[in-house]
This record gives structure tokens, C-alpha cells and sequence, in this order.
């Protein structure tokens, strides 16, 4: 670690320097010696490198999404190009190009934080060794720097000091451990916290890709390499990663209630709490709701489910979405969501399975044996043709008994009620030397 940090050294001098301010103001609070001056210049370091880095993690929020939303292309190309990987790196790069998407972005505010952290580092190793630090913290600083203690544990102390290191810092070995191993399982666990949060509530679950996986992977991953590297780490140190964990853990909070992912569950709570709103005042209030709301009408029929049951909220309420983020009232659209609904409650009457026969058939239900009427199934005579008369009609109809008409289906039910062994249609009387 102190070679790694050595490579940082050239910003060294000024994240002493920093550190050094804000220990003169907090220094004239609590007193120069105390661990709260120089522990709360430690978290005022940290909170001066994150609003600094806010646009990167803008950039990283942007690109993360935008990667989410690339997997499956990424996949289809990883497939097609399987077999060459030369053309697969091209086609990679030429998707990243046209969507605008750097797959380094989301990896940047921990890029940028890490010469700081190990300029910290650096500086908290050499007030152990009882080194000054340029002509930044001289010798009175570096003593008071070394009496400093955070609930009885030094600064610059590690958990695998031995008890000989730690009563040269005028502390005890348990007290030592006792404060950096609870120091280690907050900074883990809120390390843990802030990524299940991110992939329980603003991730889009219609999307289901590697990039999940991956996610979920390091949700466990992380909190275990931040332990076991942790035990190595000064107090001082601990104190700046446990910071900047929460801060993240905030940020992070902040950005699932206000800017969710689209398609995720926090983007489903923050649109039902956007209905509730236009639909006590009236109206969309605030210059970034109205931006959200245009967004989405700009979107068209590429509206994800959270969308669409926003909308359809708005129409059962009598409001109709506009261009420009506003919504205005409309009755009709009240009136053709409730008969929209109510045609979606009116299930059709079920019919029974005579109506269902006569309506495929086109024959009638009942009563057909009774009024002698004649089945679709039966032969009509032909209209005589134009020119031609009724006796030439009668002469080619076929003469009484030349051919038996057909027997219908009402007259045939007899015939299927007949024993088995007994020929249907008209029988031939038996002889009357016949057995009976």
C-alpha cells in the first residue's frame, strides 16, 4: 500500500494543505488536539471531493443506463461475431458511437477519488512514522496530529498493529480494535446497502441481461474486498471511506427518488406519487416533473408498463398529458375511461348448446317437429327460370313416388332410436308364415 500511495505523492502536498484548513476552523471549536478537529477535517475533505465529482457521477448515472439498455445489442453482436473477434470489437465500438456511450463513464468517480484517497493515505502513514508532511503539517501539527484520537483510537492506528505500535500513539491495543472492526462492518455494510438498493429498486426488470448478473455479483463481491483490505487501513482512512460510503448510500437515495431508472420499481413509486400530486392540485408542479411528463409523451407508443398505467391514471382522472409537460382537464376522457371499463366488466351471456347447434346449422332450436317447418339440410325447387311456365315446371319435377324425397332431420329421429341389428328406412312386411 505504501508503494501504491507513493505513486500519488504529488498530490500529497495539497490534500494536506486541505485538510490543514479546515483543521484551523475546527480546531478553534473543539480544540487543535482533539480527534473530533481532526476526524470532521477528514469528512469535510471528503465532502469537498464529492461535490466536486457530482458531474461525473452525473456522466456515470447516464452511461449506466445507457449500458443496461445496449446489453441485449451487445449480446446479438457477441453472437453473430462469436467467431470473429476482430469484427466483434469493431461492431462494439461503432454501437457505443451512434448511442453516444463511453462504458468507462460509470467507473469514473472512483477513478478520480482514488489519488486523493491514497494522497490521504499517504499522509496518515508518514504522522505514524512521525514524518512531517512537506512544509504543510510541520512538527507542531504532526504532534498534535498524533495525540488526536477517535473514540480512543489514534488517527494513523491500523487493527493489525501490534501493542507495542499502538501504545507509542498513547492508546490501548483493544480499544484500537474495537473501533476499527466496527468502523470496517459499517464501511461494508454500507457499501452492501447502497448496491442492493440500486439493483432491488432502479434497475429495469423487463430487461433481463448479463449486466444484472455482473451487478449482483459485486453486490457481495465488494463488501468482502472492502473487509479484508480494511484491516490495513489507519483510522484516519477508514473515517474518509466510511464518509464517502454514506455520502454515496445518499446520493444514491436521492437519485432513486427523484431520477429512477425507467422501467424499474422506483420509477413505478415516483410516477403513482406524480399522479397523486396532478391529481390533488390539478396541475404539474415543478420545472423538473413537467420536464419528466414531456419526456414520456414524447416517447409515443415506446412508453414502458410504468408509463402506460401513469397515463391511464391520468385518463380515469380527467386529465389529458400535453407536449409541453402540462396536463389539462378533459370530461371526455373521464367518461370514455369509465365506459372503457365498464366494456371490459360486461363478460357476453353464454349460450347453450342447442342455440350454439342452430346457430352453426342455421336450423331452429326448437319446435321444428311441432310446426313441420324444413331444415337448411332439405332441398328447395329451384325458382323457375325467366320465360318458362308453371307447366313446364310441373313437367320436370320428378312424378309422385318415381323417388322417395329425403326424410329430414326432424322425421329421422325415429331411425337413430332404432335397435341395434334392424335396417334403417322404410322395413318390408314379414311373411305371414313367418315366425313371430
Amino acid at each position: 500500500m505504501d508503494t501504491i500511495a507513493g505513486f500519488f505523492s504529488f498530490i500529497t502536498t495539497p490534500v494536506a494543505w486541505v485538510i490543514v484548513q479546515f483543521h484551523k476552523v475546527y480546531g478553534a471549536i473543539f480544540g487543535p488536539d482533539t480527534g473530533w478537529a481532526w476526524g470532521l477535517s477528514i469528512v469535510s475533505l471528503v465532502v469537498l471531493i464529492r461535490i466536486c465529482l457530482i458531474p461525473l457521477f452525473v456522466k456515470q448515472i447516464k452511461s449506466t443506463r445507457n449500458m443496461q439498455a445496449l446489453q441485449p445489442k451487445m449480446k446479438a453482436i457477441q453472437e453473430r461475431y462469436k467467431s470473429d473477434k476482430q469484427r466483434q470489437s469493431e461492431e462494439m465500438m461503432k454501437l457505443y458511437k451512434e448511442t453516444g456511450t463511453n462504458p468507462l463513464s460509470s467507473c469514473l468517480p472512483i477513478l478520480a477519488q482514488s489519488p486523493f484517497f491514497f494522497a490521504l493515505y499517504h499522509v496518515l502513514a508518514s504522522i505514524a512514522n512521525g514524518d512531517t508532511v512537506g512544509d504543510v503539517i510541520d512538527q507542531p501539527l504532526l504532534e498534535s496530529a498524533r495525540q488526536a484520537h477517535i473514540f480512543g483510537a489514534p488517527l494513523a492506528a491500523t487493527f493489525t498493529d501490534s501493542a507495542a505500535d499502538v501504545a507509542a500513539l498513547d492508546a490501548s491495543l483493544t480499544s484500537v480494535r474495537i473501533v476499527t472492526a466496527v468502523m470496517i462492518i459499517l464501511m461494508s455494510a454500507s457499501q452492501f446497502f447502497t448496491q442492493r438498493q440500486l439493483m432491488m429498486k432502479n434497475v429495469d426488470l423487463s430487461v433481463k441481461t448479463p449486466y444484472m448478473q455482473q451487478q449482483k455479483m459485486l453486490m457481495y463481491i465488494f463488501p468482502v474486498i472492502f473487509a479484508v483490505m480494511g484491516i490495513n487501513f489507519p483510522v484516519g482512512v477508514l473515517v474518509y471511506w466510511l464518509t464517502t460510503n454514506v455520502w454515496t448510500m445518499g446520493q444514491q437515495m436521492y437519485v432513486i427518488n427523484q431520477n429512477p431508472t425507467p422501467g424499474s420499481k422506483a420509477q413505478d413509486a415516483y410516477l403513482q406519487r406524480l399522479l397523486k400530486s396532478v391529481t390533488h392540485h390539478g396541475e404539474v408542479r415543478g420545472r423538473r416533473r413537467k420536464s419528466v411528463v414531456k419526456a414520456i409523451v414524447a416517447k409515443g407508443t415506446d412508453r414502458n408498463e410504468n408509463e402506460r398505467r401513469f397515463f391511464s391514471g391520468l385518463a380515469k382522472a380527467g386529465f389529458a398529458a400535453q407536449a409541453d409537460g402540462t396536463v389539462i382537464k378533459s370530461d371526455t376522457l373521464t367518461a370514455e375511461a369509465e365506459s372503457g371499463a365498464a366494456a371490459r366488466r360486461q363478460q357476453p351471456k353464454r349460450q347453450t348448446k342447442a342455440k350454439r347447434q342452430a346457430a352453426a346449422g342455421g336450423q331452429p332450436v326448437k319446435g321444428a317437429e311441432e310446426t313441420g317447418a324444413t331444415t337448411s339440410l332439405e332441398k328447395k325447387p329451384a325458382a323457375p327460370a325467366e320465360g318458362s311456365t308453371a307447366a313446364d315446371t310441373q313437367d320436370k319435377a320428378p312424378a309422385q313416388g318415381d323417388k322417395p324425397a329425403r326424410p329430414s332431420r326432424a322425421n329421422s329421429g325415429g331411425a337413430r332410436q332404432a335397435k341395434s341389428g334392424q335396417r334403417k328406412g322404410q322395413q318390408r312386411p314379414k311373411h305371414p308364415s313367418s315366425k313371430k
